[in-house]
């Protein structure tokens, strides 16, 4: 290797780390094993050219709103986060639906007598949103610097994370609403570590918001290697590194890997008790998912739900509770809590010939779940739509068990990559003060496996890079990533 920096791994913190480094001026070098670069954030045509399904995430809360993609402003870069009327919905029996509208005011006028209540419950979060996101995404390594962020949560978390929280509404359609929210910690509920997901990704929907990338996700990841590009950084894929000694050319190597993967790259060169440290790192459920190609919008029972940029089915908070927890215990449910994105509802440019468009749906199941979700999944979305599974055109069902092999780093399809108790989703994926860190000289790991854990904010890359910085490089302040700041100078050398 003749890089300063090998990045392994292009998803969003992969390809972060690599916009960080290269930005200080570094030579870098980004493998990927996969045909294609962006990991979670790839965009393809599954069944027509003219459609295109977004492969693993498709709504984005947090690209407009973590400290990094704040500074690398996808916007200013041609990237469109289109904002749905409604953030997301909950539908619910008898043809209700609980509303997140991307408006407070006319969120909290849907939910009727609940209406004061959410106020009271994401309006502080609103009005400090900026120190509320920096205070959860930077790692909770450093004091914040406004300690009203983390009181609110701490009030929320016990209010919503305990058995307080059967009590917090006095209707179905508002308890739903935040219990849809936080089952995104694809836990079990209710959670001092669920309430925290509910009240970062509850509040950013009245905020920033939950946007969709117009023409898809891989929109993200094109501005992040275009970026890399224009710093003298490559991107290879198709090459799969399997054994870290290949790399020992680098002066520092990030891994965009999670545990298993770390381990069986570098297993025999980590010292016994990391390495044990890693072996007990826990996962949790599983992702099962369900890629739909649709002759036109889903048939929602209330109209309003075909708003929404995201869908929670779940049924009531007792529901979702009950489910959630039966999962994370292993155990397969006839009514899994169940995610679904009509893409073109929010960005028509979707549609395709013959008024053809996607759906992206996924269940949670039991980890390393094999069982096909294909009709288990249309069954639960026929249930608060009929008649949707006589729109499909075709479809095409990925198991808990295959979405790890499609992502080794989504184990037995665990997309959160670890589970989000609250212990680790501090101290992921071992206990450490700099959990990017290794014992190995020069090399780091930047995957969702380290903090602040799942989502596309780039984050752990980010801190991973400024970590590797500091120590490899002796540069303690952090590049400037906007797209108007200095593009730095190679070093003599580089690759």
């Amino acid at each position: 290797m003749t890089a300063d920096v090998v990045v392994v791994g292009s998803g969003p913190n992969g390809l972060s780390a690599a916009v960080t480094m290269a930005r200080a001026g570094l030579s870098v070098e980004v493998y990927e094993a996969a045909p294609d670069a962006g990991g979670g954030l790839r965009t393809t045509s599954l069944f027509r050219e003219d459609v295109v399904h977004d492969i693993c995430s498709a709504v984005h809360p947090m690209a407009t709103a973590s400290p990094f993609f704040r500074e690398f402003d996808l916007r200013a870069r041609g990237v469109e986060l289109l904002q749905p009327e409604i953030s997301y919905a909950h539908p619910l029996a008898g043809g209700r639906a609980a509303l997140a509208h991307h408006d407070l005011d006319a969120a909290c006028a849907g939910l009727g007598r609940d209406g004061r209540a959410w106020r009271a419950l994401m309006a502080p979060l609103l009005a400090h949103s900026g120190p509320v996101v920096d205070f959860v995404l930077n790692g909770q390594r450093r004091l914040p610097e406004n300690l009203l962020a983390p009181s609110l949560l701490a009030r929320g978390m016990l209010a919503h994370g305990t058995p307080l929280a059967r009590r917090a509404f006095a209707t179905e359609e508002a308890a739903a609403l935040l219990a849809g929210v936080a089952a995104h910690v694809v836990g079990r509920m209710p959670t001092l570590a669920s309430a925290g997901t509910a009240l970062l990704l509850g509040h950013l929907a009245h905020g920033t918001g939950w946007p969709v990338p117009r023409g898809g996700s891989v929109r993200i990841a094109e501005a992040l290697i275009a970026d890399v590009a224009a710093h003298g950084g490559t991107v290879t894929t198709g090459q799969r590194i399997t054994d870290l000694r290949d790399l020992r050319g680098a002066r520092a190597v990030l891994l965009d890997l999670g545990p298993k993967e770390f381990l069986a790259v570098a297993g025999p060169l980590l010292p016994r008790g990391y390495r044990a440290g890693l072996r007990s790192f826990r996962y949790g459920p599983g992702a099962a998912k369900v890629d739909y190609l649709v002759s036109g919008p889903v048939p929602w029972a209330d109209p309003m739900v075909g708003r929404a940029g995201t869908v929670h089915l779940g049924g009531r908070q007792q529901d979702v509770f009950r489910q959630e927890s039966l999962t994370a215990r292993g155990r397969r449910g006839r009514a899994p809590f169940v995610l679904v994105v009509d893409p073109a509802a929010t960005d028509p440019g979707r549609i395709g010939a013959n008024g053809y468009r996607p759906v992206w749906a996924y269940a949670h199941v039991p980890n390393g779940d094999p069982t096909d979700p294909g009709d288990l999944v249309t069954a639960r979305i026929e249930q608060y739509a009929p008649g949707f599974a006589d729109t499909v055109v075709e479809r095409r069902s990925m198991s808990a068990a295959a979405l790890e092999r499609y992502n080794p780093n989504y184990v037995g399809g665990d997309i959160a990559a670890g589970a989000m108790t609250l212990k680790q989703t501090v101290l992921r994926p071992v206990p450490r003060w700099d959990p990017y860190r290794t014992p190995l000289r020069g090399v780091y790991l930047c995957s969702a496996s380290t903090p602040p854990g799942p989502g596309v904010h780039g984050m752990a890359g980010y801190l991973a890079a400024r970590s590797a910085l500091r120590r490899e490089f002796g540069l303690r302040a952090a590049p400037p990533l906007s797209p108007a700041g200095p593009h730095g100078s190679r070093r003599a050398g580089a690759a």
